[in-house]
């Protein structure tokens, strides 16, 4: 079965591996083996991984940050992922004070703050998904078509995607791979859970370690090396 993969980059990193040894995760080995499991007629055809450039001034180590997400981008590509820029927007707004757990966030004690919001990612995941769907169906070439789309993340701004591509092209299998660590248990949300063919709910501490690239992965230019906080 024929498959092809779509990432939330954003999603995956704080709801997978932020916090772990495990952040230079192979990822195509990670998919191909997971989707085996679940299917063993399963191979990897495709792998779309869509995320935004790391902003410097907000990162937790700052330029180290953004020059780990660039080495790590090229170590995708090596390995043939197809990867999609979005952006962020950076604004200002009012929140409400944080005081303590136990009172109540009021309108009328509001402070200001910025606010970074991740821009475009799921709209140009979903047109991918659609796009690709619809060329099985016009297909004008030769090559044997896509039988499966799997989305790896939890976001439920994905269900009117999934649930239009179920609509128009039901011949297509659609799977759902949960960004999520293994021991915290969450429920698979509804609406993403009834658009699917079949849903991973977690992913092993163990998974993870078996699927790492190498400190070194050579690409056409200067090899990708592991940062060394990494």
């Amino acid at each position: 079965m024929r498959t092809a993969f779509f990432i939330d980059g954003y999603n995956l990193f704080y709801g997978l591996l932020a916090g772990t040894p495990y952040k230079w995760l192979d990822l195509p080995g990670l998919l191909e083996a997971i989707t085996h499991e679940n299917d063993p007629a399963s191979h990897l055809v495709e792998v779309h991984y869509f995320t935004s450039p790391v902003q410097p001034t907000l990162a937790t180590r700052g330029l180290l940050s953004k020059q780990a997400q660039d080495v790590y981008i090229r170590a995708l590509k090596a390995r043939d992922v197809i990867v999609h820029w979005g952006r962020h927007r950076l604004d200002h707004r009012k929140a409400p004070r944080f005081v303590s757990r136990g009172t109540p966030a009021s309108r009328q004690d509001q402070v200001d703050i910025w606010h970074l919001e991740e821009k475009e990612t799921d709209v140009r995941i979903g047109i991918a998904m659609y796009r690709l769907a619809a060329k099985q169906y016009w297909r004008t070439t030769s090559e044997p078509p896509i039988e499966q789309l799997v989305l790896v993340s939890g976001d439920t701004d994905m269900a009117p995607a999934l649930e239009a591509i179920r609509d128009d092209f039901p011949q297509l299998r659609i799977g759902i791979i949960l960004p999520h660590r293994q021991g915290i248990e969450r429920t698979p949300p509804g609406s993403l859970r009834n658009n699917a063919d079949w849903v991973r709910r977690y992913i092993s501490n163990n998974e993870l370690m078996s699927n790492q690239f190498p400190n070194r992965v050579h690409t056409r230019k200067k090899p990708a090396d592991k940062p060394d906080y990494w």
